[in-house]
């Protein structure tokens, strides 16, 4: 039954997201706001949404440690999983953005949440505030200098959406993510109390895996199509977003304790590690290509860090 309340969450998120996506992207195009201000922002924070619903919802009902893995999860998950199982598909080129911007930020903002929490296992509501202020400086510097780093592709049918349309869709997104993440952590919560595991190890699992399935399933379709819409820049992207908004937004509504220890004395370094790793692989042993030999090691990684995840259980 707790299985089937996470299966059930999962396609709730994942539905409620795509259309609260739909609703924002038209309301945005409405208002004649710039797309690539769209793609930076509002598109960012969409796709964030189910990220952010679960880990408000999971902090705000004492429930710290799937917030915390969700996130520190869905950031391995983003790289260990999903990126290898793209790049073992097809190789992908690296943009020079990535070592420039997005790799640097994308360090910064983990070798930061590690600082705030590493000592006294809580994100505090002032910590929030930093991690959020960073964000909007790192918008503002891709607005500024690198709009062409940033790849979004926006529905060029939401222009057409009429003004009824926009607000059913918000309003279909955000009860189906209100009632996925209900369902999800319910689900989660009881699953963690049926095996007698921690809810940690619920979190940085299927939580985490079951909220990167869309991006999973982007770039595989994306893949598949022989699309370059996919790239390694995106799911960086969605990384920062995880950190800095995910964490950010929730910490400044409730601060966030860690409960398990394994998040803090495991966890967190696989996190910092996973990301630390990409650097050198983009240059070895083809420079700025990551192909299916990458693409194997990560998901080694990936695997060795769900082991690790069991045994400090």
């Amino acid at each position: 039954m707790n299985l089937l309340l996470i299966v059930v969450g999962l396609g709730l998120l994942i539905f409620g997201g795509h259309w609260l996506l739909k609703s924002a992207v038209g309301f945005s195009l409405r208002l004649n706001i710039p797309k690539i201000i769209i793609g930076m922002t509002v598109v960012s924070f969409a796709t964030s949404a189910p990220e952010l619903i679960v880990s408000v919802k999971s902090a705000l009902e004492n429930h710290a440690d799937i917030a915390f893995g969700n996130v520190i999860g869905s950031n391995i998950a983003n790289l260990g999983f999903v990126l290898a199982i793209t790049v073992m598909l097809s190789t992908i080129s690296v943009e020079k953005s990535f070592y420039r911007t997005d790799w640097p930020v994308m360090m910064l903002a983990s070798v930061l949440l590690y600082g705030f929490i590493a000592y006294d296992g809580i994100l505090q509501s002032y910590e929030g505030v930093i991690l959020v202020v960073f964000l909007i400086i790192f918008l503002v510097y891709l607005l500024k200098f690198q709009k062409n780093a940033v790849v979004e592709e926006l529905d060029e049918e939401a222009e057409n959406l009429p003004t009824f349309k926009i607000f059913l869709y918000f309003i279909i997104g955000g009860v189906a993510l209100w009632g996925g993440s209900e369902l999800l952590i319910n689900g989660a919560v009881g699953m963690a109390k049926f095996y007698n595991v921690s809810e940690r190890i619920i979190g940085v699992t299927i939580v985490s895996i079951g909220t990167s399935i869309p991006e999973l399933a982007a770039s595989v379709i994306a893949v598949l199509k022989k699309e370059k819409a996919i790239s390694l820049g995106n799911l960086i992207g969605s990384n920062i977003f995880n950190i800095l908004a995910v964490l950010g937004i929730t910490s400044i509504i409730t601060p966030i304790k860690v409960v398990d220890s394994g998040l803090l004395t495991n966890d967190i370094y696989w996190m910092l590690g996973t990301a630390l790793i990409i650097f050198p692989l983009t240059f070895i042993p083809v420079k700025m290509k990551l192909s299916w030999k990458e693409g194997v090691i990560l998901i080694f990684i990936y695997i060795s860090f769900i082991f690790s995840t069991l045994l400090f259980k």
